[in-house]
Protein backbone atom coordinates (compact mmCIF):
# COMPACT_ATOMS: atom_id res chain seq x y z
CA UNK A 1 0.00 0.00 0.00
CA UNK A 2 2.69 2.50 0.99
CA UNK A 3 4.80 1.63 -2.02
CA UNK A 4 1.90 2.23 -4.40
CA UNK A 5 1.19 5.58 -2.70
CA UNK A 6 4.85 6.58 -3.05
CA UNK A 7 4.86 5.48 -6.70
CA UNK A 8 1.70 7.47 -7.47
CA UNK A 9 3.02 10.64 -5.81
CA UNK A 10 6.37 10.25 -7.60
CA UNK A 11 4.81 9.73 -11.04
CA UNK A 12 2.45 12.70 -10.58
CA UNK A 13 5.33 14.88 -9.39
CA UNK A 14 7.51 13.92 -12.36
CA UNK A 15 4.62 14.54 -14.77
CA UNK A 16 4.03 17.98 -13.26
CA UNK A 17 7.71 18.87 -13.53
CA UNK A 18 7.80 17.74 -17.18
CA UNK A 19 4.71 19.82 -18.05
CA UNK A 20 6.13 22.90 -16.34
CA UNK A 21 9.51 22.42 -18.03
CA UNK A 22 7.92 22.07 -21.47
CA UNK A 23 5.78 25.14 -20.93
CA UNK A 24 8.72 27.32 -19.98
CA UNK A 25 10.96 25.88 -22.65
CA UNK A 26 8.39 26.82 -25.28
CA UNK A 27 7.85 30.31 -23.85
CA UNK A 28 11.54 31.11 -23.40
CA UNK A 29 11.64 32.87 -26.79
CA UNK A 30 9.66 35.89 -25.50
CA UNK A 31 11.49 39.21 -25.72
CA UNK A 32 12.71 40.63 -22.41
CA UNK A 33 10.68 43.56 -21.14
CA UNK A 34 10.71 45.97 -18.24
CA UNK A 35 10.26 43.58 -15.32
CA UNK A 36 9.31 39.96 -15.04
CA UNK A 37 7.68 38.47 -18.08
CA UNK A 38 4.40 36.65 -17.96
CA UNK A 39 6.29 33.34 -18.16
CA UNK A 40 8.51 34.33 -15.24
CA UNK A 41 5.49 35.23 -13.11
CA UNK A 42 3.89 31.89 -13.98
CA UNK A 43 7.13 30.05 -13.21
CA UNK A 44 7.44 31.75 -9.81
CA UNK A 45 3.78 31.09 -9.03
CA UNK A 46 4.00 27.42 -9.98
CA UNK A 47 7.21 27.05 -7.96
CA UNK A 48 5.52 28.39 -4.81
CA UNK A 49 2.38 26.29 -5.38
CA UNK A 50 4.51 23.16 -5.79
CA UNK A 51 6.62 23.99 -2.76
CA UNK A 52 3.65 24.76 -0.53
CA UNK A 53 1.74 21.67 -1.67
CA UNK A 54 4.61 19.16 -1.57
CA UNK A 55 5.66 20.06 1.98
CA UNK A 56 2.37 18.92 3.60
CA UNK A 57 2.17 15.89 1.27
CA UNK A 58 5.68 14.86 2.33
CA UNK A 59 4.97 15.38 6.02
CA UNK A 60 1.72 13.41 5.77
CA UNK A 61 3.29 10.53 3.83
CA UNK A 62 6.15 10.25 6.33
CA UNK A 63 3.64 9.68 9.12
CA UNK A 64 2.53 6.53 7.26
CA UNK A 65 5.98 4.92 7.36
CA UNK A 66 5.87 2.08 9.90
CA UNK A 67 8.98 2.71 11.99
CA UNK A 68 9.52 -0.04 14.55
CA UNK A 69 9.01 0.75 18.21
CA UNK A 70 12.22 1.42 20.11
CA UNK A 71 11.18 -1.08 22.80
CA UNK A 72 9.47 -4.06 21.18
CA UNK A 73 6.36 -5.55 22.70
CA UNK A 74 6.88 -8.84 24.47
CA UNK A 75 9.45 -7.90 27.07
CA UNK A 76 13.16 -7.27 27.04
CA UNK A 77 14.80 -8.31 23.80
CA UNK A 78 17.30 -11.12 23.61
CA UNK A 79 20.60 -9.65 22.37
CA UNK A 80 22.38 -11.65 19.67
CA UNK A 81 25.82 -10.62 18.42
CA UNK A 82 26.34 -11.20 14.70
CA UNK A 83 29.65 -10.79 12.86
CA UNK A 84 29.98 -11.01 9.10
CA UNK A 85 33.32 -11.87 7.56
CA UNK A 86 34.30 -13.09 4.16
CA UNK A 87 32.46 -15.50 3.66
CA UNK A 88 30.55 -16.51 6.75
CA UNK A 89 28.30 -15.31 9.53
CA UNK A 90 28.88 -16.04 13.20
CA UNK A 91 26.09 -15.62 15.73
CA UNK A 92 26.26 -15.76 19.51
CA UNK A 93 23.21 -18.07 19.44
CA UNK A 94 21.16 -19.79 16.77
CA UNK A 95 17.95 -20.92 18.50
CA UNK A 96 15.11 -18.60 19.50
CA UNK A 97 11.56 -18.81 20.80
CA UNK A 98 8.72 -17.46 18.68
CA UNK A 99 7.17 -14.34 20.17
CA UNK A 100 10.34 -13.22 21.95
CA UNK A 101 11.84 -9.97 20.66
CA UNK A 102 15.37 -10.41 19.31
CA UNK A 103 17.89 -7.60 19.02
CA UNK A 104 20.61 -8.45 16.51
CA UNK A 105 23.83 -6.44 16.95
CA UNK A 106 25.29 -6.68 13.46
CA UNK A 107 28.82 -5.75 12.40
CA UNK A 108 31.49 -6.86 9.96
CA UNK A 109 35.12 -7.68 10.57
CA UNK A 110 36.40 -6.98 7.05
CA UNK A 111 34.18 -5.44 4.32
CA UNK A 112 30.54 -4.35 4.05
CA UNK A 113 27.97 -7.15 4.00
CA UNK A 114 24.19 -7.13 3.63
CA UNK A 115 22.62 -8.99 6.58
CA UNK A 116 19.26 -10.38 5.41
CA UNK A 117 17.01 -12.79 7.28
CA UNK A 118 14.93 -15.03 5.02
CA UNK A 119 11.85 -16.86 6.26
CA UNK A 120 11.09 -20.56 5.73
CA UNK A 121 9.59 -19.78 2.29
CA UNK A 122 12.74 -17.79 1.33
CA UNK A 123 11.13 -14.36 1.52
CA UNK A 124 13.12 -11.48 3.04
CA UNK A 125 11.84 -10.85 6.57
CA UNK A 126 14.18 -8.01 7.55
CA UNK A 127 17.66 -6.74 6.73
CA UNK A 128 20.41 -4.27 7.61
CA UNK A 129 24.01 -3.53 6.73
CA UNK A 130 27.02 -5.13 8.43
CA UNK A 131 29.88 -2.64 8.37
CA UNK A 132 33.39 -2.71 9.81
CA UNK A 133 33.78 -0.43 12.82
CA UNK A 134 30.04 0.10 13.30
CA UNK A 135 27.27 -1.93 14.93
CA UNK A 136 23.77 -1.79 13.47
CA UNK A 137 20.94 -2.85 15.75
CA UNK A 138 18.12 -4.80 14.11
CA UNK A 139 15.05 -5.65 16.20
CA UNK A 140 12.60 -8.33 15.17
CA UNK A 141 10.08 -10.67 16.78
CA UNK A 142 9.62 -13.96 14.98
CA UNK A 143 6.02 -15.15 15.10
CA UNK A 144 6.31 -18.50 13.34
CA UNK A 145 8.54 -21.47 14.14
CA UNK A 146 10.84 -22.69 11.41
CA UNK A 147 14.31 -22.63 9.96
CA UNK A 148 15.44 -19.18 8.89
CA UNK A 149 18.44 -18.32 6.76
CA UNK A 150 20.83 -15.40 6.81
CA UNK A 151 22.25 -14.47 3.42
CA UNK A 152 24.54 -11.65 2.36
CA UNK A 153 22.80 -9.06 0.18
CA UNK A 154 25.91 -7.12 -0.81
CA UNK A 155 28.57 -8.50 -3.10
CA UNK A 156 31.60 -9.02 -0.85
CA UNK A 157 33.96 -11.14 -2.92
CA UNK A 158 34.36 -14.34 -4.87
CA UNK A 159 32.48 -16.67 -2.53
CA UNK A 160 29.69 -14.18 -1.70
CA UNK A 161 27.05 -16.64 -2.92
CA UNK A 162 28.03 -19.14 -0.20
CA UNK A 163 27.85 -16.65 2.67
CA UNK A 164 24.90 -18.04 4.59
CA UNK A 165 23.93 -19.57 7.89
CA UNK A 166 20.72 -20.83 9.45
CA UNK A 167 18.99 -20.57 12.79
CA UNK A 168 15.88 -22.11 14.28
CA UNK A 169 12.81 -20.50 15.78
CA UNK A 170 10.85 -22.88 18.00
CA UNK A 171 7.32 -22.62 19.34
CA UNK A 172 7.04 -20.52 22.47
CA UNK A 173 6.96 -22.46 25.73
CA UNK A 174 6.69 -21.48 29.38
CA UNK A 175 10.43 -20.95 29.57
CA UNK A 176 11.84 -18.56 27.00
CA UNK A 177 15.10 -19.44 25.22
Amino acid sequence: MYQSLALTVTVLGIALIVVVFLYFASSAREAPGDGPSRAARWRNGIFWVMLLSFIPITVYSLTLVPFPASVPAGGNPLVVDVVGRQWSWSMSRNRFAAGRPIEFHVRASDVNHGFAIYGPEMQVITQTQAMPGYTNVLRHTFTAPGTYQILCLEYCGLIHHAMKTTFTVVAATGTQL
